[in-house]
């Protein structure tokens, strides 16, 4: 890959993992609309993995209260708001990690295709602005039920496929929930962490045993930009999404898919 392609790519993915556009729809469609070669799930978890240390420097005293939690799940204590909020985000996480444990390896083989993103980034679009509308929006993080933390986490699960938009998603399902779409997105952001972890470490534990050769350097240096990028989205994202809503976001995912349909038709 040349450094043009690293950065581009890292921005996009720093951009577009906080706003529920689908990054991984995006990765798919940047290289082949330069005409690039696709640069492989290697490099998208390595700047997920990026994003991922976005979210736990921005969402830091959340994160904190979530090992406190854990913490009091282990001695037996389950009544505070902290160990419900630990035991919901390690409920929700199971659905993701078992279909990316069972699925991955099918869905880049199969689903990396501009029509898969065509088709996902148009049906969650609509989702997404029917949430927005139409959702209750009355409740708050504090009031999320391990019933709504599966829910929630099962939503997750399809983010496997590209084009449909972890965060979109997630916020989407907490929203029909009835969820504020401030407390969706805190929810949806810090049940995104586990995720993206595990899946760094199932690639690289993967990467080492099979001894090929990798590049560390590019790995890292898009790590690092999809990073800073992720970070000011999400200060951005959290601001827009409770003055303005979601709704621009769900034109943008058919717009998108309507140049796509046009480029490739």
């Amino acid at each position: 890959m040349t450094w043009i392609q690293i950065v581009v790519l890292a921005v996009v993915q720093g951009l577009t993992e906080i706003l529920p556009i689908s990054s991984s729809g995006h990765l798919v469609l940047v290289p082949n609309l330069l005409g690039w070669t696709d640069q492989g799930l290697v490099f998208d978890v390595a700047v997920h993995f990026g994003s991922l240390g976005a979210v736990c420097l921005y969402f830091r005293e959340d994160l904190r209260g979530l090992v406190r939690g854990g913490l009091q799940l282990a001695t037996g204590r389950y009544g505070t708001l902290e160990s419900r909020m630990a035991l919901g985000i390690g409920i929700g996480t199971v659905p993701a990690a078992v279909a990316g444990l069972l699925l991955a390896g099918w869905i880049g083989a199969n689903l990396r295709d501009p029509m898969v993103v065509v088709a996902t980034l148009s049906g969650y679009g609509i989702l997404l602005a029917l949430a927005d509308r139409f959702g209750r929006q009355e409740r708050v993080l504090s009031e999320v039920r391990l019933v709504d933390a599966l829910v929630i986490g099962l939503a997750q699960a399809l983010a496997l496929v590209p084009g449909t938009s972890r965060s979109g998603v997630t916020i989407t399902a907490g929203m029909m929930l009835g969820l504020k779409r401030q407390d969706a997105a805190r929810f949806s952001f810090l049940l995104s962490a586990p995720v993206i972890l595990l899946a760094t470490i199932h690639e690289a534990g993967t990467l080492l045993l099979d001894g090929g050769r990798v590049s560390w350097g590019e790995l890292a240096s898009g790590a690092l930009v999809s990073g800073l990028v992720a970070y000011f989205s999400i200060a951005f994202f959290m601001r827009f999404v409770t003055h303005s809503g979601l709704m621009p976001f769900a034109i943008y995912r058919l717009l998108l898919a309507a140049v796509i349909l046009y480029v490739l038709g």
